[in-house]
Protein backbone atom coordinates (compact mmCIF):
# COMPACT_ATOMS: atom_id res chain seq x y z
CA UNK A 1 0.00 0.00 0.00
CA UNK A 2 1.08 3.60 -0.51
CA UNK A 3 -0.21 6.99 -0.39
CA UNK A 4 -1.69 6.63 -4.12
CA UNK A 5 -3.08 2.85 -3.63
CA UNK A 6 -7.20 2.85 -4.66
CA UNK A 7 -8.66 1.00 -1.53
CA UNK A 8 -12.24 -0.07 -0.51
CA UNK A 9 -13.86 2.52 2.29
CA UNK A 10 -16.82 0.25 2.84
CA UNK A 11 -18.90 1.89 4.96
CA UNK A 12 -16.95 4.91 5.65
CA UNK A 13 -17.97 6.33 1.97
CA UNK A 14 -21.77 6.18 3.44
CA UNK A 15 -21.98 10.22 3.89
CA UNK A 16 -20.97 10.66 0.64
CA UNK A 17 -24.29 9.28 -0.51
CA UNK A 18 -25.91 11.82 2.57
CA UNK A 19 -24.32 14.66 1.55
CA UNK A 20 -25.78 13.44 -2.45
CA UNK A 21 -29.34 13.43 -1.06
CA UNK A 22 -28.81 16.87 1.02
CA UNK A 23 -28.00 18.90 -1.95
CA UNK A 24 -31.55 17.59 -3.55
CA UNK A 25 -32.96 18.81 -0.62
CA UNK A 26 -31.61 21.96 -0.92
CA UNK A 27 -32.37 22.40 -4.34
CA UNK A 28 -36.29 21.53 -3.06
CA UNK A 29 -36.42 18.91 -4.77
CA UNK A 30 -36.57 16.24 -1.98
CA UNK A 31 -37.33 16.69 1.86
CA UNK A 32 -35.89 14.83 4.43
CA UNK A 33 -39.16 13.26 5.82
CA UNK A 34 -40.72 12.43 2.38
CA UNK A 35 -41.69 9.02 2.88
CA UNK A 36 -38.93 6.13 0.97
CA UNK A 37 -42.29 5.09 -0.98
CA UNK A 38 -43.14 8.39 -2.93
CA UNK A 39 -39.90 8.14 -5.06
CA UNK A 40 -40.03 4.38 -4.83
CA UNK A 41 -43.36 2.98 -4.74
CA UNK A 42 -43.21 -0.61 -4.57
CA UNK A 43 -40.78 0.13 -1.43
CA UNK A 44 -44.04 0.27 0.45
CA UNK A 45 -44.70 -3.80 0.63
CA UNK A 46 -44.87 -5.50 3.74
CA UNK A 47 -45.64 -2.37 6.04
CA UNK A 48 -42.28 0.08 4.82
CA UNK A 49 -45.00 2.74 3.60
CA UNK A 50 -43.94 4.92 6.84
CA UNK A 51 -40.22 4.70 6.20
CA UNK A 52 -38.90 8.06 5.61
CA UNK A 53 -35.80 9.23 4.47
CA UNK A 54 -34.58 10.67 7.19
CA UNK A 55 -35.36 6.92 8.97
CA UNK A 56 -33.24 5.66 6.57
CA UNK A 57 -30.35 8.18 7.15
CA UNK A 58 -30.50 7.44 10.64
CA UNK A 59 -31.05 3.65 10.70
CA UNK A 60 -34.10 3.57 12.25
CA UNK A 61 -35.99 2.32 9.10
CA UNK A 62 -36.26 -1.51 10.51
CA UNK A 63 -35.90 -3.10 7.76
CA UNK A 64 -32.93 -4.90 8.39
CA UNK A 65 -33.44 -8.39 7.40
CA UNK A 66 -32.80 -6.63 3.43
CA UNK A 67 -29.27 -6.84 4.25
CA UNK A 68 -28.91 -10.49 3.96
CA UNK A 69 -29.19 -10.16 -0.15
CA UNK A 70 -25.35 -11.07 -0.92
CA UNK A 71 -22.96 -8.50 -1.90
CA UNK A 72 -22.22 -10.16 -5.39
CA UNK A 73 -26.22 -9.50 -6.18
CA UNK A 74 -26.71 -6.96 -9.49
CA UNK A 75 -28.44 -4.02 -9.03
CA UNK A 76 -32.02 -4.22 -9.87
CA UNK A 77 -32.14 -7.82 -8.23
CA UNK A 78 -30.88 -6.35 -5.10
CA UNK A 79 -33.47 -3.28 -5.62
CA UNK A 80 -36.12 -5.60 -5.70
CA UNK A 81 -35.35 -7.72 -3.12
CA UNK A 82 -35.12 -4.49 -0.16
CA UNK A 83 -38.45 -3.84 -1.64
CA UNK A 84 -40.06 -7.33 -1.16
CA UNK A 85 -38.55 -7.24 2.29
CA UNK A 86 -40.35 -7.03 5.20
CA UNK A 87 -40.56 -4.84 8.68
CA UNK A 88 -38.49 -6.60 11.43
CA UNK A 89 -40.98 -8.18 14.40
CA UNK A 90 -41.67 -4.79 16.49
CA UNK A 91 -39.69 -2.51 14.81
CA UNK A 92 -41.34 1.08 14.97
CA UNK A 93 -39.53 3.04 12.01
CA UNK A 94 -37.85 6.27 13.40
CA UNK A 95 -37.58 4.60 16.91
CA UNK A 96 -35.96 1.27 16.67
CA UNK A 97 -32.25 1.88 16.09
CA UNK A 98 -30.68 -0.85 14.39
CA UNK A 99 -27.75 -0.28 11.93
CA UNK A 100 -28.36 -1.28 8.39
CA UNK A 101 -25.10 -2.70 6.68
CA UNK A 102 -26.16 -1.98 3.41
CA UNK A 103 -29.85 -2.17 2.22
CA UNK A 104 -30.55 1.41 3.25
CA UNK A 105 -28.01 2.66 1.09
CA UNK A 106 -29.32 1.19 -1.50
CA UNK A 107 -32.62 2.40 -1.40
CA UNK A 108 -31.09 6.22 -0.59
CA UNK A 109 -29.20 5.80 -3.62
CA UNK A 110 -32.26 4.70 -5.47
CA UNK A 111 -34.25 7.86 -4.36
CA UNK A 112 -31.15 9.96 -6.13
CA UNK A 113 -31.45 8.64 -9.15
CA UNK A 114 -35.21 9.13 -9.70
CA UNK A 115 -35.34 12.53 -8.11
CA UNK A 116 -32.26 13.76 -10.18
CA UNK A 117 -32.70 11.66 -12.97
CA UNK A 118 -29.10 10.76 -13.28
CA UNK A 119 -27.22 7.53 -12.87
CA UNK A 120 -26.22 7.38 -9.22
CA UNK A 121 -22.55 7.18 -9.90
CA UNK A 122 -22.41 10.29 -12.33
CA UNK A 123 -24.62 11.79 -10.05
CA UNK A 124 -21.73 11.32 -7.44
CA UNK A 125 -18.74 12.09 -10.02
CA UNK A 126 -20.52 16.13 -10.86
CA UNK A 127 -21.40 16.88 -7.60
CA UNK A 128 -19.31 15.39 -5.20
CA UNK A 129 -16.37 14.12 -6.23
CA UNK A 130 -15.53 16.58 -9.35
CA UNK A 131 -16.52 19.46 -6.23
CA UNK A 132 -14.40 18.34 -3.37
CA UNK A 133 -11.27 17.31 -5.44
CA UNK A 134 -11.80 13.89 -5.20
CA UNK A 135 -10.13 13.08 -8.65
CA UNK A 136 -8.89 9.52 -8.11
CA UNK A 137 -12.27 7.95 -6.52
CA UNK A 138 -14.85 5.72 -7.79
CA UNK A 139 -18.52 4.35 -7.25
CA UNK A 140 -17.87 1.53 -9.57
CA UNK A 141 -15.14 0.05 -12.61
CA UNK A 142 -15.97 -1.28 -15.29
CA UNK A 143 -13.87 -4.12 -16.27
CA UNK A 144 -12.05 -1.72 -18.46
CA UNK A 145 -11.75 0.24 -15.97
CA UNK A 146 -10.35 -2.20 -13.43
CA UNK A 147 -7.46 -2.84 -15.94
CA UNK A 148 -6.50 0.43 -15.88
CA UNK A 149 -6.07 0.83 -12.24
CA UNK A 150 -5.45 -2.43 -11.50
CA UNK A 151 -1.69 -2.07 -10.27
CA UNK A 152 -2.92 0.42 -8.04
CA UNK A 153 -5.54 -1.65 -6.54
CA UNK A 154 -4.96 -2.24 -2.95
CA UNK A 155 -6.39 -5.91 -1.99
CA UNK A 156 -8.88 -6.51 1.02
CA UNK A 157 -7.31 -9.34 3.01
CA UNK A 158 -9.15 -11.31 5.91
CA UNK A 159 -6.71 -12.02 8.80
CA UNK A 160 -8.90 -12.70 11.81
CA UNK A 161 -7.33 -16.46 11.62
CA UNK A 162 -3.65 -15.64 11.40
CA UNK A 163 -3.46 -15.64 8.30
CA UNK A 164 -3.79 -13.49 5.26
CA UNK A 165 -6.62 -14.67 2.82
CA UNK A 166 -7.48 -12.23 -0.24
CA UNK A 167 -9.64 -14.91 -2.20
CA UNK A 168 -12.10 -12.12 -1.47
CA UNK A 169 -14.93 -10.70 -4.15
CA UNK A 170 -13.86 -7.41 -3.31
CA UNK A 171 -10.78 -8.42 -4.91
CA UNK A 172 -12.72 -8.88 -8.61
CA UNK A 173 -13.37 -7.22 -11.24
CA UNK A 174 -16.90 -8.09 -10.81
CA UNK A 175 -17.60 -7.42 -7.79
CA UNK A 176 -15.80 -3.48 -8.23
CA UNK A 177 -18.45 -3.58 -11.32
CA UNK A 178 -21.43 -3.58 -9.18
CA UNK A 179 -23.48 -0.80 -7.70
CA UNK A 180 -22.88 -0.91 -3.86
CA UNK A 181 -23.39 2.71 -2.51
CA UNK A 182 -22.77 1.77 1.09
CA UNK A 183 -20.11 -0.33 0.53
CA UNK A 184 -18.18 0.10 -2.79
CA UNK A 185 -17.14 3.55 -3.36
CA UNK A 186 -12.97 3.17 -3.30
CA UNK A 187 -10.20 5.40 -4.07
CA UNK A 188 -6.79 6.69 -2.44
CA UNK A 189 -7.93 7.61 1.38
CA UNK A 190 -6.84 11.00 0.75
CA UNK A 191 -9.65 11.80 -1.70
CA UNK A 192 -11.80 10.67 1.70
CA UNK A 193 -9.85 13.50 3.62
CA UNK A 194 -10.56 16.06 0.90
CA UNK A 195 -14.40 15.01 1.32
CA UNK A 196 -14.42 16.20 4.78
CA UNK A 197 -11.97 19.06 4.00
CA UNK A 198 -14.78 20.24 1.41
CA UNK A 199 -17.44 19.76 4.32
CA UNK A 200 -15.19 22.00 7.07
CA UNK A 201 -14.70 24.47 4.65
CA UNK A 202 -16.32 27.96 4.38
CA UNK A 203 -18.03 27.96 1.71
CA UNK A 204 -18.11 24.87 1.29
CA UNK A 205 -18.48 23.42 -2.49
CA UNK A 206 -20.52 20.42 -1.57
CA UNK A 207 -23.74 22.34 0.84
CA UNK A 208 -24.97 25.37 2.47
CA UNK A 209 -23.25 26.27 5.93
CA UNK A 210 -26.44 25.26 7.82
CA UNK A 211 -27.57 22.40 6.01
CA UNK A 212 -23.98 20.85 7.30
CA UNK A 213 -24.69 21.45 10.74
CA UNK A 214 -28.02 19.83 10.64
CA UNK A 215 -26.59 16.93 9.02
CA UNK A 216 -24.06 16.65 11.52
CA UNK A 217 -26.58 17.40 14.59
CA UNK A 218 -27.57 14.11 17.05
CA UNK A 219 -31.02 13.58 15.32
CA UNK A 220 -30.64 10.21 16.91
CA UNK A 221 -29.31 10.50 20.13
CA UNK A 222 -29.12 7.93 23.48
CA UNK A 223 -30.67 5.19 21.68
CA UNK A 224 -29.21 1.38 21.66
CA UNK A 225 -28.07 -0.08 18.65
CA UNK A 226 -29.21 -3.63 17.91
CA UNK A 227 -26.66 -3.95 15.80
CA UNK A 228 -23.52 -2.68 17.16
CA UNK A 229 -25.25 -3.92 20.48
CA UNK A 230 -23.63 -0.21 22.12
CA UNK A 231 -25.69 3.08 22.02
CA UNK A 232 -24.40 5.10 19.40
CA UNK A 233 -25.40 9.10 18.07
CA UNK A 234 -26.27 9.36 14.32
CA UNK A 235 -26.75 12.65 12.14
CA UNK A 236 -28.45 12.51 9.35
CA UNK A 237 -25.67 9.85 7.44
CA UNK A 238 -22.98 10.61 9.68
CA UNK A 239 -22.02 9.03 13.18
CA UNK A 240 -21.53 11.71 15.48
CA UNK A 241 -18.90 11.55 18.30
CA UNK A 242 -20.16 8.87 20.72
CA UNK A 243 -17.85 8.51 23.04
CA UNK A 244 -19.93 9.74 25.99
CA UNK A 245 -21.24 6.16 25.92
CA UNK A 246 -18.41 4.66 26.96
CA UNK A 247 -14.97 5.47 24.87
CA UNK A 248 -13.21 2.43 25.68
CA UNK A 249 -16.17 0.38 24.20
CA UNK A 250 -17.77 3.14 21.31
CA UNK A 251 -17.89 0.93 17.84
CA UNK A 252 -16.31 2.62 15.33
CA UNK A 253 -15.38 5.43 17.56
CA UNK A 254 -13.05 8.65 16.58
CA UNK A 255 -10.64 8.22 19.52
CA UNK A 256 -10.33 9.34 23.28
CA UNK A 257 -9.45 13.26 22.03
CA UNK A 258 -12.20 13.92 19.39
CA UNK A 259 -14.06 16.88 20.02
CA UNK A 260 -17.85 15.90 21.22
CA UNK A 261 -19.22 17.51 17.68
CA UNK A 262 -16.88 15.74 15.78
CA UNK A 263 -18.04 13.48 12.43
CA UNK A 264 -17.57 10.97 9.96
CA UNK A 265 -17.98 7.49 9.80
CA UNK A 266 -16.07 3.66 10.26
CA UNK A 267 -15.97 1.01 7.59
CA UNK A 268 -15.75 -2.81 7.90
CA UNK A 269 -12.66 -3.99 9.93
CA UNK A 270 -10.98 -1.25 7.81
CA UNK A 271 -10.82 2.16 7.73
CA UNK A 272 -12.17 5.67 8.92
CA UNK A 273 -12.77 9.38 8.24
CA UNK A 274 -14.26 12.16 10.09
CA UNK A 275 -14.03 16.31 10.51
CA UNK A 276 -13.79 17.52 13.95
CA UNK A 277 -15.16 21.30 13.57
CA UNK A 278 -13.42 21.96 17.39
CA UNK A 279 -9.93 21.01 16.61
CA UNK A 280 -10.51 22.12 12.89
CA UNK A 281 -8.92 18.85 12.16
CA UNK A 282 -9.86 15.88 9.51
CA UNK A 283 -8.62 12.19 9.68
CA UNK A 284 -8.69 9.72 7.29
CA UNK A 285 -7.13 5.85 7.41
CA UNK A 286 -7.29 2.50 6.31
CA UNK A 287 -5.91 -0.66 7.11
CA UNK A 288 -6.10 -3.62 4.05
CA UNK A 289 -6.84 -6.60 7.00
CA UNK A 290 -9.71 -7.32 8.40
CA UNK A 291 -8.73 -8.75 11.75
CA UNK A 292 -12.00 -9.47 13.15
CA UNK A 293 -14.36 -6.56 15.26
CA UNK A 294 -13.08 -6.88 19.04
CA UNK A 295 -9.48 -6.28 17.25
CA UNK A 296 -9.99 -3.17 14.31
CA UNK A 297 -12.01 -1.46 17.09
CA UNK A 298 -8.91 -1.37 19.46
CA UNK A 299 -6.46 -0.52 16.91
CA UNK A 300 -8.54 2.51 15.42
CA UNK A 301 -9.47 3.39 18.91
CA UNK A 302 -5.59 3.63 19.95
CA UNK A 303 -4.64 4.93 16.18
CA UNK A 304 -7.64 7.74 16.53
CA UNK A 305 -6.02 8.76 19.84
CA UNK A 306 -2.48 8.78 19.00
CA UNK A 307 -2.96 11.04 16.25
CA UNK A 308 -4.29 13.79 18.40
CA UNK A 309 -1.74 13.46 21.09
CA UNK A 310 1.66 13.42 18.09
CA UNK A 311 -0.46 16.97 17.18
CA UNK A 312 -0.76 18.20 20.84
CA UNK A 313 -4.50 17.71 21.20
CA UNK A 314 -5.25 16.09 24.61
CA UNK A 315 -8.88 16.40 26.30
CA UNK A 316 -8.03 16.90 30.08
CA UNK A 317 -11.70 15.73 30.99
Amino acid sequence: MGAGSIGLWFSSGKPITAVALAQLVEAGRLCWDDPVARWIPEFAAHGKNAVTVEHVLTHTGGFRSADAVPETTPWPETLSRICASSLEPNAVPGETAAYHTHSSWSVLAEVIQRVSGEPFEERIRKCIFGPAGMDDSYVLLSVAEFQGVENRLSKMHLTDRGQMDSDLCWNTPECAAILRPGAFLRGPIRDLGRFYQALLRDPSPLLRRETIELMTRRHRERKFDDTFKHVVDFGLGFIVNSRRYGVETVPYGFGRHAGETAFGHGGQQTSCAFADPENGLVVAWVFNGLPGVRIHHKRGRELNTAIYEDLGIVRTD
